[in-house]
């Protein structure tokens, strides 16, 4: 963890919108890391590469990679982030992109919040080498 202090809330009481929060930044965070190490495009051109990664389709298409890969109690997360009841609607994405896309995150934030950086690592990996990012043309 980047940051390690004693958490107040348990993570078993933590609304899987919360976690999905964390999972976001988790992701992003990642996202921005491999794209800088990787390449030497310039902001612009970074920002526009890592939402092909994190946008909610792309996020859905993951998924659909990863979820053969996933422990009974990761899967258990990840449908609770998935069924979570979000007040916001996604302006690009399917609700069913949308509402796996928010499980993706939460189980992210759960790994995350649970120290897990190496099944998150894990799980990344498998992205890094097998997933392919629709072009934006």
């Amino acid at each position: 963890m980047l940051f390690e202090a004693e958490p107040q809330v348990d993570i078993r009481e933590m609304n899987p919108l919360s976690l999905a929060f964390m999972g976001d930044g988790v992701l992003e965070l990642l996202v921005r890391q491999h794209l800088v190490e990787r390449s030497r495009l310039l902001p612009g051109k970074l920002h526009t590469e890592a939402v092909r990664y994190v946008s909610a389709r792309s996020q859905f298409l993951e998924m659909k990679l990863l979820e053969p890969m996933l422990t009974e109690e990761e899967h258990a997360v990840f449908r609770r982030g998935k069924n979570a009841n979000k007040a916001t609607v996604a302006k690009h994405a399917s609700v069913e992109e949308y509402r796996t896309s928010t499980g993706f995150e939460c189980l992210l934030g759960w790994l995350y919040l649970k120290g897990r950086n190496e099944r998150i690592m894990e799980l990344m990996d498998v992205l890094w080498r097998e997933f392919e990012p629709e072009t934006q043309d």
